[in-house]
């Protein structure tokens, strides 16, 4: 019997199941606060996006979004957050093909939103205007990252 609405046999397990998700490690610094939060300007800074994934057994993966920014107002450090954020993944009937973009892409895209309300949060509870993380193509990262690793092998 198939289910009329995605076309999965009916009690068949979906291709990709989110069992949990967490913080995994957090950190927020506010080195300089009385010069920092006193500024007239918005911090400004880098953002840096990784994604990591490790077998757990069979099909089950954990996978970690991890997201770090070093801020600066004028000269002086204002804050560095820094978070990972996981979640335990199982995949069901994916070819092996497709395993590795499947968890480098389609699982940090669904950890993303979690993620990016923790760091608004958190630079909010730190004394700041909350970090809106942009979107993130996680294909394009993907890319970028398959790309950086056959020019290290060369």
């Amino acid at each position: 019997m198939t289910d009329q609405t995605n076309g999965q046999d009916a009690g068949a397990a979906p291709p990709i199941v989110v069992n949990a998700q967490y913080v995994k490690d957090l950190s927020f610094e506010n080195p300089n606060p009385l010069k920092s939060l006193g500024a007239t300007e918005q911090p400004r800074g880098e953002l840096q996006v990784n994604v990591g994934a490790r077998p757990l057994g069979g099909n089950a993966f954990e996978v970690v979004l991890s997201i770090r920014s070093e801020a600066q107002v004028e000269d002086t450090t204002a804050f560095i957050m820094e978070l990972e954020y996981a979640g335990i993944f199982t995949l069901n009937g994916i070819p092996q093909e497709h395993v590795h973009p499947v968890l480098m892409i389609e699982a940090p895209r669904l950890l993303f939103p979690f993620a990016r309300q923790i760091v608004a949060n958190l630079t909010r509870e730190g004394g700041f205007l909350p970090m809106m993380l942009p979107p993130i193509d996680f294909a394009a990262l993907y890319q970028q990252q398959a790309m950086q690793a056959q020019a290290g092998q060369a």
